[in-house]
């Protein structure tokens, strides 16, 4: 084979090929805008909402979102329901602390108004001062003097104690009034000491005041003043009741905090309660609703109330 054959079998394979390359690019270009055409359908069967490929997978999700909802609306009702009962007992827990503060304040109260009275019956009793110096002192503001009376009083030589002098009548009647209140207010175990000293007192004042009436030149015995020492009497409690060092002592038993105690009182029913602090004169307590509340020591001495282990 020459050149000439070499050229030209060159040639025709250059042809073939630039033609094959020709096909190629046309085919190539034809399953392009087939598989667009294709996509372009399908996207369009999508949007309409024909497509299988879509209906399948949104039929699942609106399966799976009615079953969510319909827990979601069942939870809703829980909650709801758990907070209104939530929200009904805080309104009887509120009700019942309130009825037992109510209560509280009325025995404090009444305990006090009880201690009033019975310390002004005492100091009724063992004061005993006839009023017949208030009464000549209101007599003599009464008189009124006659300018025109000729009768005029020579002054006073005043030869002792000129503080006591003076002294006003409704003075020396509060002094010795309060004189008497301390000696009445003292405690047994000061009886012999303190007494001493207030006769002392009494009968130095009652000297002082001798002297003044001897100046002024009246009489001073229809003035009667005696003194008759009452100590105070000690109130008598039902229970034994008392707090040591964080710890309560009933009846011979002994209760600390964090204890479950069963609380007793009169014409009510018994209920269980914890001790939350124990102070000198108070107990806190924590009912099973929540709510606090207190009790006086006074209380369980008196016996409005008693506990015990529960």
């Amino acid at each position: 084979m020459d050149d000439e054959d070499c050229e030209r079998r060159r040639m025709e394979c250059l042809d073939e090929m630039s033609n094959l390359e020709k096909q190629f690019t046309d085919l190539k270009d034809q399953l392009y805008k087939e598989r667009l055409s294709q996509v372009d359908a399908k996207l369009q069967e999508v949007i309409a909402g024909k497509a299988p490929e879509y209906l399948e997978p949104l039929a699942t999700l609106q399966e799976n979102m009615q079953i969510r909802t319909k827990v979601a609306g069942i939870y809703r009702e829980l909650c709801l329901e758990s907070v209104k009962n939530k929200y009904e007992c805080e309104i009887q827990a509120s009700r019942q602390h309130c009825e037992s503060e109510k209560l509280l304040l009325y025995d404090t109260v009444q305990s006090e108004l009880e201690e009033k009275i019975r310390r002004l019956e005492e100091d009724r009793h063992s004061i005993d001062i006839t009023s017949e110096l208030w009464n000549d002192e209101l007599q003599s503001r009464k008189k009124r003097k006659d300018p025109f009376s000729p009768d005029k009083k020579k002054p006073v030589v005043v030869s002792g104690p000129y503080i006591v002098y003076m002294l006003q009548d409704l003075d020396i009647l509060e002094d010795w009034t309060t004189i008497r209140k301390a000696m009445a207010t003292l405690g047994p175990h000061r009886v012999k000491t303190e007494q001493s000293k207030a006769w002392l007192t009494l009968g130095i004042y009652y000297t002082l005041l001798l002297w003044k009436y001897q100046l002024q030149g009246r009489k001073y015995e229809k003035y009667n003043f005696q003194c008759k020492y009452a100590p105070v009497k000690l109130e008598k409690h039902l229970h034994s009741a008392r707090s040591e060092e964080g710890r309560l002592y009933y009846d011979g038993e002994w209760y600390i905090r964090g204890q479950t105690i069963c609380i007793d009182k009169k014409d009510e029913c018994p209920t269980s309660a914890i001790i939350t602090t124990i102070n000198h004169d108070e107990v806190w307590f924590k009912r099973p609703d929540g709510s606090k509340s207190k009790l006086y020591i006074s209380q369980l001495q008196k016996g409005k109330y008693s506990i015990k282990h529960s």
